[in-house]
């Protein structure tokens, strides 16, 4: 089979498109023949500097297809299946091996090519809003980098749970979209001080939540944007700054901040886990949320795909197609 692989971490220009063995099935695994292929942050973020478990390395967390085979010991996956998988690494493939367990059966009503920008973007927004972000009917949330695939999630969720949406973007025509799907205060960062601008529009009360993806300095500037008792949230470092925070904007107005990792909670508490994407996958095929695809890219052209990721250009998810 073919996928994207690297010998070495790097830019984009490291990833070749190669022959390489097919993935052999586990006794409580699948094996699945891959429709697309959501590119995650983290996907790029692992090219450019991440542990390489091989040589060569196939990257990706998440895909969809069809299943093409099922182990001996698993009963509740079939031939002909369609589902949507998390994994550590080897999304970038035309085909992918993993347990059973980390599959979700993808819902009448919803693209593969939609599915596979679902279990790491949507289950991480839906973690720092509610599981660890603790957000209420009627607070107010910032989301950073707001037009991301876990911002764009973060946007809609916090909306449909009544919460009053505050976004970063870099554009205007970022923001006008980012209003279709339910942002109140929209911050374009590159014009205006977001700080200030939070500040400003809650009266100098500033927000109960702030999701930061973003890192660096944007991250410690975000602690400034808190309310009293108000939560950050820092999930991943797209900016791929400095990590180190000073908190003392923190203790100031009893305010915390937690970091999000989606996937120790996949090990660690997989059944609430399991639940919680199965009723988004669940949402989004009834069209009460929405899937972003900005571009989609042949797995050929997964160089350029990644290039395109960390252009900041895209509005939304870009997607591999086998």
């Amino acid at each position: 089979m073919k996928a994207a692989v690297y010998y070495e971490t790097g830019g984009p220009e490291v990833l070749r498109y190669e022959d390489v063995p097919d993935p052999v099935c586990a006794p409580r695994g699948v094996v699945i023949d891959v429709a697309a292929i959501g590119i995650e942050g983290g996907d790029a973020g692992n090219r450019a500097r991440g542990v390489m478990p091989a040589r060569p390395h196939v990257v990706g967390y998440n895909c969809a297809g069809v299943v093409r085979e099922v182990g001996a010991e698993v009963g509740d996956r079939r031939v002909g299946d369609r589902v949507t998988a998390l994994m550590a690494h080897g999304s970038h493939a035309e085909r992918v091996a993993v347990p059973a367990a980390q599959t979700w059966l993808v819902p009448d009503g919803l693209s593969l090519e939609h599915a596979a920008c679902v279990p790491v973007a949507w289950g991480t927004a839906h973690d720092c809003l509610f599981e660890f972000g603790r957000l209420e009917r009627g607070e107010s949330v910032l989301v950073q980098a707001a037009a991301g695939g876990v911002g764009l999630a973060c946007v809609q969720l916090a909306k449909r749970a009544g919460g009053v949406v505050f976004a970063t973007a870099g554009s205007r025509e970022k923001l006008e979209r980012l209003r279709e799907l339910g942002v109140d205060h929209a911050i374009p960062y590159r014009e205006v001080d977001f700080v200030e601008a939070v500040r400003e529009r809650t009266g100098g009360r500033g927000v109960d939540l702030v999701v930061d993806p973003v890192g660096g300095d944007t991250l410690q500037r975000s602690l400034l944007c808190l309310a009293y008792r108000g939560r950050a949230i820092t999930v991943g470092n797209a900016s791929r700054g400095d990590l180190r925070v000073d908190p003392a904007p923190l203790s100031a107005g009893n305010r915390s901040l937690t970091g999000v990792f989606l996937g120790a909670e996949a090990l660690l508490q997989p059944a609430r886990v399991r639940a919680m994407l199965d009723g988004l996958l669940r949402d989004l095929a009834r069209g009460e949320l929405r899937v972003v695809v900005d571009r989609t890219f042949p797995l050929s052209e997964a160089a350029a795909a990644h290039a395109y990721v960390e252009s900041r250009a895209p509005f939304g998810r870009v997607v591999l197609v086998p």
